[in-house]
Formats: C-alpha cells, structure tokens, sequence
C-alpha cells in the first residue's frame, strides 16, 4: 500500500515511520524545507505523564501509552531525555483543592507514582520553592525533540519512505479506490495513492475542506493561542519542573528546563484573534510573568528575565471554553476509506506521537 502523510511534524513522521515498519510505501509531503518547523520545534519539550485529561479522553489514552512508548524508545536509540520529574505546586488552600482534583484525574488515568505532598516536604525537593502543597510526577520528563523527529525521519527512510520538502498538497479527490493528491510548489504536480493522512497541524482544517467528497461540517474551526517563553539570565535554581495550578487553555507559566539545565519559564496563554502569525516575544510581557513565578518563587531577582521564543497551538477551542480533545478523524467515523484527518494536536503531541502513530496506522490497515 503507497501512504501519503501530509506534515513532517513529531506526528506525521511517527506515523510514516509506523506505516513504514508494516511495510507499506510511504511518502511524506512536507510544506517547509525541513522537518518539524512549527509546533514540533516550538514547545517546551516535555515529556507528560497524563494526568490533567479526562479519562477515556484520546488525549489521557495517548498521552499515558505513548509517555510509555517514547521512554522505551529514546532509551533504545540513545535519543537525548531526563526523567527529571515534576511538581504541580498550590500556593493557597484553592489551589490546594484544584490540584487535588488533579491529582484524582491522573490516578484515574493510570498514571503511575503520583503522590501529595506538603509544602515542606515541597522545599526539600526544591528548596527556593514556595507552596503549601504539591502534586509529585516522578515520570514527567524532557527530551531533545528534534533529535526525536531526526531519528523518526532515519527510520522512515531506512525503510524505503521518503519526504519531499517544498510541497504543499492543495487538494485531495477519491480516485480508483485511492486518493489523488495535488500539490503546488516550485514543481507541482499529481499524486495517486493508496491511503493518505493529513498531520498538516496549522494546515490541516484548510486541506480536510480541499477534501473532495469530505463534508465540510465535519472540519473543526481553527483557533490561534500564542505561547510566549521567556528565558533566565541566572544561575538555575531548580531541577525538577514547577508546574502552577492550571489556567485557562493552558497549564501556566512553569519553570521549564532544556538537556543542558538552562531554566526558562513559560508559556503563557495569547489568543491571536485575527489569525496572524507572529513569533516575535513582546518585552512588555515580562511584567506578567514577573508576578505570576513569583507566586511560587519569590525569589526571581529582578532584571533576570529575556524574550526567548514563542509557539503557536493549533487549538479546537478559544477564550472561556473547555479545552477540546483530540480530533482523529478515521474512516470507520467519516465513511471514506483509507483516510485519515488530525485535527487539534497540540499538547500532550510530543508524548503522544507514537501511540497516536499505532492507532492510525491500525485504521489505514482496517
């Protein structure tokens, strides 16, 4: 069977690389000249445990099974990861009762060693921190994503698949039995094939509506949130991430750290209500990061924080509604076969990509 996946993000190459290793034909058309270039290369690069997501949700499945996955397999392939772990930390007696809700949620969801702890207990993990009680994830984790997209891509292409940069698929029409993609660039031209999935991320809902014979009230809308991360001129202070309590459509301004233990904080929650993409750190923002790590270290000097980076999510959901699930779209709930859209894959993506890979794959194959 000859596979088309459209993107060349974490989870367009997971699943060229699952359909590969069944031994189909796999191309990977990828708009941009390299692998990963939005949302898999602007993240905090963490790898979740499971536990904020309903369960029985496709995020708590595929977050939990596939944390699981990637474990095993950086560890098979030497790909760069700590499993440093994390602390969801309440710094009042309403955050204590949110995080304890939490805390029952990721239990639910089979996530293993989480455990309450008092503020104290808190300190003696991280002694500049400042909370009155804190949720321990000992398998949360960070890892070097883009040598994870690198060695998903080798695999792709030891297996006979390929990716072809610079290409754009602007339109998708059944035909024979297959799918007949046409793409733009600086060659374009026509595809047949056998079986296609559209991983586009950004792009996504406007290749489902090019879907010929897909209905079109089936492609969620589009909502931009902009996550801005700020890095600290400082010597680090904690090992371990530090997590808030939640916030609207996101988790918070956490204390995130890289392989190299360079500490950074982010990201915080900018609705883009007029769909313009702009990566650029706004200074001013600082400000609001200042008072919001301040309430679980009021130790960040002053003058310690600079723009760093910004990436944009691809939410289902915008300002004051719950956070949608993931949209996997598969024949068996569109009817057309051997199609299959991703809508909505945002965090948990990263740690969700192999075990989303498998069940994509698995439906293609039904």
């Amino acid at each position: 069977m000859l596979v088309l996946v459209v993107g060349a993000g974490i989870v367009g190459l997971a699943i060229a690389r699952a359909a590969a290793l069944e031994g189909h034909e796999v191309i990977v058309a990828e708009a941009a000249d390299a692998i990963g270039t939005v949302t898999s290369s602007r993240n905090s690069e963490v790898i979740h445990a499971g536990i904020y997501y309903p369960t029985g949700s496709l995020r708590a499945r595929h977050c939990t099974r596939g944390r699981r996955m990637l474990y095993e397999y950086c560890a098979a392939r030497a790909i760069a990861h700590q499993r440093c772990g994390k602390l969801i930390v309440a710094t009042n007696a309403a955050e204590t009762r949110k995080i304890e809700q939490i805390l029952a949620q990721g239990l639910a969801n089979g996530v293993e060693g989480l455990t309450l702890i008092g503020g104290n207990a808190a300190r003696d993990l991280e002694g500049e921190l400042s909370c009155v009680a804190a949720i321990w994830s000992p398998h949360t984790g960070i890892i070097d994503s883009h040598a994870l997209m690198l060695s998903l891509q080798g695999e792709l292409e030891d297996r006979g698949g390929a990716i072809a940069f610079n290409t754009p698929v602007e339109e998708i029409a059944p035909q024979d039995g297959g799918w007949r993609a046409r793409f733009g660039g600086a060659q374009p031209g026509e595809l047949t094939v056998d079986a296609l999935v559209n991983a586009a991320g950004h792009g996504a809902q406007a290749l489902a509506r090019a879907t010929h014979g897909y209905a079109r009230e089936r492609v969620p809308r589009l909502t931009l949130a902009k996550g801005n991360y700020f890095s600290y001129t400082g010597k680090p202070v904690f090992t371990r991430l530090i997590y808030p309590a939640p916030v609207e459509a996101g988790l918070g301004v956490h204390v995130g750290l890289d392989l190299s233990g360079r500490m950074r904080f982010g990201p915080d929650v900018q609705w883009l209500a007029d769909g313009h993409y702009d990566y650029d750190v706004d200074p001013k923002r600082a400000a609001a990061f200042y008072a919001a790590i301040r309430t679980y270290w009021p130790g960040l000097p002053d003058d310690t924080l600079v723009p760093d980076y910004a990436g944009i999510r691809p939410k289902l959901t915008g300002p004051g509604e719950p956070a949608a699930d993931f949209r996997i779209d598969r024949p068996d709930d569109h009817g057309l076969a051997r199609l299959v859209h991703l809508f909505g894959i945002e965090s948990p993506g990263l740690t969700s990509a192999l075990s989303i890979a498998a069940d994509v794959v698995a439906s293609l194959r039904r």
